[in-house]
């Protein structure tokens, strides 16, 4: 009798877990992954592992980076993934967008390095093809719905490209016939990263790519996102589901037209980077309460202000997008600085990243 798929799907894995708790056995007390990267840094058995392949430096102060991961890293387009690396012998993680199909067996970075971006900067002055990175797994909800709309339309700015590029990635590896406008802020052509790759996907059919440039000309539109850009390219887009992702001064203007129009719950954003905050009022104390630390509140955020206390709290994006810096107010309320809203509930849950203490806070860490 031969087995099933199924049957020897479930045979494989019992075999897998049953030599993997061997080599525990074996390898006590250290992990058996310490000894297997010895042989192949990808050989591993908990963490997924990429080796770089390729690293396209030729948008300014961008890096485009094709990951190819030991394992498949299974995510849905607009999801981000948590990226790995060690900076002068410190292991660093950030969240990135993968920008390609979500059917595509290889991950696809754009990185865009910031002033004082450790590992921005890293990625795009040092890193090299054949190193290798640790992968996360994919989280966020910046998705495109199950049942796809028959008309879409794509906006972004910048980096926040890389999700929405994903998107258009994906459905055209679905074969997916519907209208799909694709509204991109850059400040000029030569800033667009994948260009090419852009250009393949403008060339279907029911694809149209609009660039606008904010800082000179060569795009289809000039100047900084305005209610006339959609009027001109999409007049239909209060009618039209509608993801747009980018820094939070272009989402911001996006919101304020939708909601203007009466149409924002067509519309779903993200940002990459966030708002700028008013300090000048900053008032009271923060209260680090399982380190015992007390630090005159500067009103920056609580991330912020804890490394600034001397302490290492674990933090992935510094955007509110990975949650990995999630810990418990104690008391007194906080400002998220993405929407404004204030909460004071306590012993509630939040990110550090995107919250900044009003008043006396004590927070658990």
């Amino acid at each position: 009798m031969v087995a099933s798929p199924l049957t020897r799907t479930t045979a494989a894995r019992r075999t897998t877990k049953a030599v993997t708790g061997a080599l525990r056995l074996m390898s006590w007390p250290h992990h058996p992954d310490r000894y297997l990267e010895l042989l192949n840094p990808l050989l591993t058995t908990q963490d997924t592992r990429a080796r770089i392949v390729d690293i396209d430096r030729t948008v300014p102060e961008m890096a485009t980076i094709t990951l190819r991961p030991a394992r498949r890293c299974r995510f849905e387009a607009g999801q981000h993934i948590q990226l790995g690396v060690v900076v002068d012998g410190v292991r660093h993680t950030r969240c990135y967008s993968p920008s390609n199909s979500q059917y595509d067996d290889r991950i696809v970075l754009t990185v865009r390095a910031h002033p004082d971006g450790l590992v921005s900067r890293y990625l795009h002055d040092s890193a090299r093809p054949g190193d290798v990175v640790d992968l996360g797994a994919a989280d966020g909800d910046f998705v495109l719905p199950p049942v796809r709309p028959d008309r879409l339309l794509l906006v972004s700015g910048g980096s926040g490209i890389t999700p929405v590029l994903s998107m258009l990635h994906t459905l055209a590896d679905e074969g997916h016939t519907g209208a799909i406008t694709f509204l991109h802020y850059a400040r000029t052509p030569a800033d667009v990263p994948q260009r090419a790759r852009l250009d393949e996907l403008a060339a279907r059919a029911n694809v149209e790519v609009v660039l606008v440039c904010t800082r000179g000309d060569g795009g289809h539109l000039r100047g900084r996102f305005r209610r006339e850009h959609l009027d001109a390219v999409v007049p239909w887009f209060t009618e039209t589901p509608t993801y747009a992702c980018g820094p939070a001064g272009l989402t911001a203007r996006i919101r304020e037209v939708y909601r203007d129009v009466g149409a924002e719950h067509r519309l779903r954003t993200e940002e990459f980077t966030l708002p700028s905050l008013d300090t000048s009022d900053a008032a009271g104390e923060v209260r680090f309460a399982a380190s015992g630390v007390v630090a005159d509140n500067t009103g920056a955020t609580l991330l912020e202000q804890a490394e600034a206390a001397g302490l290492s709290p674990d933090h992935g994006c510094r955007m509110g997008i990975c949650h990995t810096c999630t810990t418990i107010r104690r008391s007194g309320c906080t400002r998220d600085v993405r929407t404004g809203e204030l909460d004071a509930e306590p012993d509630t849950r939040i990110r550090i990243c995107v919250n900044a203490p009003v008043g006396d806070v004590a927070v658990d860490l």
